[in-house]
């Protein structure tokens, strides 16, 4: 028996998008999965859309809860899972057929990797590919440039806590949670392949935040994870010369300025 798969859709203003969601879940070409929705406080009507899936196949399970955010509703999901991986999956998104199917057999049998991701097919307000490219630690450190659409071991999570809760505005949570993992002894790996359909929308989340609420969600999360950071530096300051010669060179400057003012 193939290990489960863990599907997380946290659901929120989704009735108009839900159903293609849950058909590309339901198109997988390994069949050991469950999928765990999660209606965090929606007004809409998607709790009927829900309950007809988990009529059609019990592997669709269904839970609603109070609103707490994108990062409490993937939480909850994941604390209901049991399966041996877990995939993030945003109701409006669309998982490829073969993903899981190509994506398991990595994660079985090299114990290193924690995350197995892909490239994107944009749809909606645009098209074209989202060429991801392979895991840079040094980019992740600047931005985020990997979606939640990742197969990811659960014993991951549970080490972690999972997503982060208390980020001052909801859309840099799968961006705080890559960190976490930064922080492990697990890896990343790349599939240079199309893995899912993103849905590209100007009612986005993420569109709708103004500097200030990135500089806040910013400020936050390198805060947490400033060890990550300060290693970072420290590294780039031991193979750089020049960046030694110029900073010790304003530690000075900044030495005699106060000696100077005595």
């Amino acid at each position: 028996m193939h290990p489960k798969v863990s599907i997380i859709i946290p659901c929120y203003n989704s009735e108009s998008t839900l159903e293609e969601t849950l058909q590309s879940v339901l198109d997988q070409s390994y069949d050991n999965w469950e999928a765990i929705m999660v209606n965090d406080g929606s007004p809409d009507n998607l709790e009927v859309i829900a309950l007809q899936w988990v009529e059609q196949d019990n592997r669709f399970k269904y839970f609603k809860k109070e609103n707490g955010g994108l990062g409490s509703a993937r939480n909850f999901g994941i604390g209901k899972a049991s399966g041996t991986y877990i995939l993030p999956l945003d109701s409006d998104n669309k998982v490829r057929p073969e993903f899981l199917l190509e994506a398991i057999p990595i994660l079985d049998t090299q114990k290193k990797v924690g995350v197995v991701y892909g490239n994107a097919m944009y749809f909606g307000e645009k098209s074209g590919i989202w060429n991801v490219g392979a895991f840079n630690a040094n980019k992740m450190l600047i931005r985020n440039y990997i979606d939640a659409c990742a197969i990811i071991r659960k014993s991951l999570f549970d080490s972690i806590g999972g997503y982060e809760e208390n980020l001052p505005h909801q859309g840099h949570e799968d961006w705080c949670f890559w960190l976490s993992i930064m922080r492990t002894d697990f890896e990343f790996l790349y599939l240079d392949k199309i893995t899912f359909d993103y849905r590209v929308a100007n009612s986005s989340m993420i569109r709708s935040f103004d500097k200030d609420m990135m500089l806040e969600n910013v400020n936050f999360i390198k805060q947490k994870h400033s060890n990550l950071y300060i290693i970072a530096f420290s590294k780039l300051y031991n193979e750089n010369e020049y960046l030694k010669k110029e900073l010790a060179t304003s530690v000075i400057r900044k030495i005699f300025k106060i000696l100077k003012s005595f």
